[in-house]
């Protein structure tokens, strides 16, 4: 028998580095170096430590300072660390001066991101968003692109565009965005008249941060099989179902999901994808409640609902994976003040079924937990809206199956 050849992938070795601002909380801080640990896990690396530094704001040179530069970079030397990566997007003088300094492959929050997108591209459309968005940020940072490209071709960071040797000069990729940006007007046309052609039904959107579950809830209720891991970002391209729910049809649609710092890029190359978000006319608003930091993802996905102008629609509070969350019981005798972590799963019901504005529920969509009311709330927010479209009365609304 012939000698077994070992074919898992090598995962590139990085080491993580984020500033802990003044009048920042530090847990804050590090829940932010964990989302970013998660980042550099998706798009296929080994995360080997996290530096963090307390500073007032980045430093303009080198974003941390000269000690904690010269800490990190004993480091990689010892750990033979390849990438580092950095949780803020870096001033292209940043960029050049930290990899001078450390003399290996820096990258930004930003970079990480587009790389990530770039790996889950599947569709023509997504491709397209997605390579607009990285000469976009390649632009400015073409001199040291070179230099990068001299040494080392492939990895994180450098997919895309990055391999395919940046082609020459600043001219070329200026002529490559004014194609792209085309292409994708011509594509958001022909996703608009789709969407124009799909008639009058009340068209629902599944929005949320990334990773909370919306495309294993879109399978749920469609009982399609959209595809959904646990990783960051495993929906880009927008899927779209027909579902009826009792007797009363709908269309639902799963959307990408939404981040801390997402690229202003990003955002704006994927505009027809975010397009079934603005037009829809419910949103179902997502939430991990298992997620220590699940209020600021909150007022993450709320912002950014915010900036492409779809805060106004009926929204309905999805808390999801009730399942993870964990309870840790306060001793009668502890005097110190409650934390979330002593705040009972009941107790959040409570609390956000109270707020009457924005409707709330609490399911676990993997274990089919509280599944019916959640299909109901719903129905009777669809309901609404369907009423007022078709006035007509022979559309008889069955609520036999509604458990009060």
């Amino acid at each position: 028998m012939g000698e077994m050849i070992d074919t898992a992938p090598v995962l590139e070795k990085v080491v993580l580095v984020g500033l802990i601002y003044k009048d920042q909380d530090e847990n804050q801080a590090f829940e932010y170096l964990e989302e970013l640990a998660f980042l550099a896990d998706t798009a296929g690396a080994t995360v080997l430590k996290k530096f963090t530094q307390k500073l007032e704001m980045a430093n303009s040179v080198t974003f941390v300072g000269p000690g904690k530069l010269e800490e990190i970079n004993a480091y990689i030397k010892v750990k033979e660390a390849d990438t580092i990566i950095f949780d803020d997007e870096l001033t292209p003088t940043q960029l050049r001066n930290i990899e001078k300094e450390l003399n290996c492959k820096v990258l930004d929050r930003t970079n990480l991101i587009l790389d990530i997108f770039a790996k889950r591209a599947k569709t023509a459309h997504a491709k397209t968003q997605v390579e607009l968005a990285q000469y976009q940020y390649l632009l400015p940072r073409l001199t040291r692109m070179w230099t990068h490209l001299e040494r080392q071709r492939g990895g994180i960071g450098l997919r895309g565009p990055g391999e395919t040797q940046i082609e020459t000069d600043r001219r070329i990729i200026l002529d490559k965005i004014a194609r792209l940006k085309i292409q994708l007007e011509k594509i958001d046309k022909q996703k608009a008249t789709q969407r124009k052609n799909r008639g009058k039904l009340v068209r629902v959107a599944l929005v949320g941060y990334t990773n909370v579950g919306k495309s294993t809830i879109m399978n749920m209720l469609s009982k399609s099989d959209v595809f959904a891991e646990n990783k960051l970002f495993a929906t880009l391209d927008t899927t779209v179902r027909k579902i009826v729910i009792g007797n009363l049809p709908l269309l639902l649609a799963d959307t990408v999901g939404f981040i801390r710092k997402l690229p202003h890029g990003l955002v704006e190359s994927f505009k027809s994808t975010l397009d079934e978000v603005r037009e829809s006319d419910i949103l179902l608003h997502v939430i991990d409640i298992s997620h220590p930091g699940f209020e600021d993802q909150i007022d993450i996905v709320s912002n950014t609902l915010k900036e492409i102008e779809a805060s106004d629609k009926p929204t309905i509070f999805v808390f999801n994976k009730i399942d993870a969350f964990t309870f840790v019981e306060k001793d009668e005798d502890d005097l110190t003040p409650r934390t979330r972590e002593n705040i009972s799963l009941e107790e959040w019901q409570e609390s956000w079924m109270a707020k009457k504005s924005t409707p709330s529920i609490f399911i676990s969509a993997v274990h089919k937990e509280n599944i019916e009311s959640f299909k109901s709330l719903v129905y009777k927010e669809v309901k609404k809206i369907h009423i007022q479209r078709f006035p007509y009365n022979d559309f008889l609304y069955d609520e036999s199956w509604i458990e009060e």
